[in-house]
């Protein structure tokens, strides 16, 4: 996980500027609590300063991402926003893309526009680069800000203009390599979303201006999802953590249940035609948050992407582009994990582990066990937030819920008298009177 300089704050010294209310601009839970727990600033329509708190859970996302997208054989390099409009006129799309391109010119009248995806960028790299068959396969990826000009942006991160997004990119000499990279993106998306603590149910789904003749859309299961999902009960037993994939071997034994099972948006649902019973299909709602694509060499070939093959000949490469928007995920996380009192991050992308809350601020017994406790979580490196603010002790309590960390610690007067402190466990609110090493144990383990 990312490395931050100041693992355990002080509520006092933090900035967090919390607001009491739903803000009346927030169509969506999300959104609401993402300005209401200070996650989030909006800029400008679609644009948002990300504060501290959010900032933290946007690197532990990306960094989950990382991590998986390493681990298939990926390799991460970093390429820029703006991107000169020759290359999107080579390949067709400058004109095609349409007004959600923000096209613009630099001092000298060039043409140029702020990125919302890189096939073209990447497609120049290659052919300059990569002359011979042997150099395939390849994989590369970055994660990089995009934007893209939506008519109307709303539901705060969730439909922004601009945002964070991982984009990878295959080159393979024929189908087959590229089938087995895009099988690798397949089972690196599912294992990135169970890390993440989210039920992604991979889908079949439309190109759209991508292109290629292969795509699936990954979608998160969430009541307050943007989409309808009809998709068949037994995907929801599948886990993608219970085996380690060994990437370099055929992976369609490991996606096929995927794959077995009907799984369909409302736009592709068919009642009539469904072949899973009532009683087996499920029907909820979900939120897209990844897509992958296989396009053979619908950019390889207009843009002259080609390497020696091994009779001498050439051959356009075969290509495929696997999207993740990670800003866009903290959104559909708080979608899928929340509840009346606020948001409940799933450990491995919570902001801190632990809020150590002084129930009494103006006690100096209560204020020394916290103090105390504070410098054994920090040094145990411990992600830790502690109130030790003069706010009531409901407020901060309430603060606590509502910015979701998955450990709360109170300390109070009947407390310290008894030599005890009150752990909550968030998701389920269950609390344990225990000593305070034994508090520091259990979240050390």
């Amino acid at each position: 996980m990312p490395t931050f300089l100041n693992p355990a704050v002080r509520l006092s010294d933090y900035f967090l500027p919390i607001l009491r209310e739903n803000p009346a601009e927030a169509q969506i839970v999300s959104h609401r609590l993402m300005l209401r727990a200070g996650l989030v600033r909006q800029s400008a329509a679609g644009i948002y300063t990300w504060l501290p708190l959010g900032f933290r859970v946007l690197k532990k996302i990306e960094q989950i991402v990382r991590e998986e997208q390493d681990r298939a054989g990926c390799h991460e390099l970093l390429m820029p926003t703006i991107q000169p409009a020759e290359l999107w006129r080579e390949s067709g799309r400058y004109e095609d893309y349409g007004k959600e391109m923000l096209r613009i010119k630099d001092r000298h009248e060039r043409d140029m526009l702020y990125g919302p995806t890189n096939e073209e960028l990447l497609t120049d790299v290659f052919r300059q680069a990569v002359k011979s068959y042997r150099d395939l396969p390849l994989m590369l990826y970055h994660i990089q800000w995009k934007f893209r000009d939506e008519v109307r942006p709303r539901f705060g991160v969730m439909r922004g203009r601009e945002f964070l997004m991982k984009d990878s990119y295959s080159f393979a000499l024929d189908y087959a390599g590229a089938r087995h990279q895009y099988n690798k993106m397949f089972v690196a998306y599912l294992r990135t979303f169970a890390r993440l603590g989210l039920k992604a149910i991979p889908m079949r789904a439309a190109t759209g201006p991508i292109g290629g003749d292969l795509s699936h859309e990954f979608i998160v299961l969430a009541e307050t999802g943007e989409s309808e999902v009809f998709c068949h009960k037994a995907l929801l037993e599948l886990d993608p953590l219970a085996i380690e994939p060994d990437y370099a071997r055929d992976l369609e034994p490991v996606i096929a249940p995927y794959l077995a099972h009907y799984a369909a948006t409302d736009e592709k649902h068919d009642p009539k035609a469904c072949p899973v019973s009532p009683d087996e299909l499920l029907h909820t709602r979900g939120i897209e948050v990844g897509h992958i694509f296989y396009f053979g060499s619908k950019y390889s070939k207009p843009m002259n992407a080609k390497v020696q093959g091994p009779k001498g000949e050439d051959v356009f490469v075969e290509m495929g582009s696997y999207g993740i928007g990670v800003s866009r995920l903290v959104g559909g996380i708080i979608e899928a994990c929340h509840d009346d009192a606020g948001i409940v991050w799933p450990d491995s992308v919570a902001p801190f582990k632990v809020g150590l809350i002084n129930v009494k601020a103006d006690d100096a017994a209560c204020r020394k066990v916290c103090d105390d406790l504070y410098g054994r979580l920090a040094a145990a490196g411990i992600e830790t937030i502690y109130d030790d603010t003069e706010a009531r002790a409901g407020a901060k309590f309430a603060t606590m819920d509502l910015i979701g960390v998955p450990w709360q610690i109170a300390i109070g007067p009947r407390g310290v008298k008894a030599g005890t402190v009150e752990l909550k466990r968030r998701a389920s609110g269950e609390k344990h009177e225990i000593a305070a090493a034994d508090a520091l144990a259990k979240l050390a383990g």
